[in-house]
């Protein structure tokens, strides 16, 4: 995962992006997905700090869970096209999103890279498999987040979605939220222009923008 750019020693900020890509996604909404992804990345090619600073990686769940892109600054990747398939699980893909981090983490350490505390935003229209382990991974959230390891945020899309399991996964820092219809374009401009405010702030204070746009409510 070593970065050409990392020589330049900017304090990096990863965002690792948790993805639904179940079949129940494949009713129009995954096509959105991908486009909202394609506005995110093209809001944060714009700043030329938030280029320099945010890595992104991106791990999808259904059926098997993937980790389609490593960590990496946007101009080093172009943004994968997503398909759907298979049922959800979710709980294996934010497993696999913590693992990134803490891998992460140790590389930014080792190469004495200043970092901002990670972010892994999950998406998901459902309910996870009846084998995922809700109960040890909100153990495991809520544990990273008194130890401040990470950012955690749920966002449920569509009217599906299992309110209890966001709630017992969410930290205060974060409620779950739900999306309005499928408006990830949306989404991913709120979440870009909060990227770019974690990545050039200067202390540990940041104003997130306000999610008016695409929130339907707090869950």
């Amino acid at each position: 995962m070593d970065n050409k750019h990392d020589e330049n020693f900017e304090q990096k900020c990863l965002c690792v992006l948790v993805l639904d890509t179940s079949y129940s996604m494949d009713d129009g909404s995954i096509d959105e997905l991908n486009a909202g992804l394609k506005r995110f990345q093209d809001e944060l090619l714009k700043d030329k700090t938030t280029r320099d600073r945010l890595e992104v990686a991106i791990v999808t769940f259904d059926s098997d869970v993937k980790t389609i892109q490593q960590p990496a600054l946007l101009t080093d990747f172009s943004m994968p096209t997503l398909e759907c398939n298979g049922s959800t699980c979710m709980i294996d893909g934010i497993s696999e999103a913590i693992d990134i981090v803490e891998n992460r983490k140790q590389y930014y350490k080792s190469h004495g890279i200043p970092y901002y505390r990670p972010w892994i935003v999950m998406m998901t229209d459902g309910y996870p498999d009846s084998d995922q382990d809700v109960d040890g991974m909100s153990s495991r959230i809520k544990d990273a987040h008194q130890h401040k390891e990470f950012v955690f945020m749920g966002v449920g899309v569509g009217d599906s979605i299992s309110e209890d399991v966001l709630k017992q996964l969410a930290q205060s820092d974060f409620p779950p939220m739900k999306m309005q219809a499928v408006k990830f374009c949306e989404f991913f401009t709120w979440l870009s222009n909060s990227m770019s405010g974690v990545s050039n702030s200067t202390g540990t204070d940041v104003t997130i923008p306000n999610p008016t746009e695409w929130l339907h409510e707090m869950i």
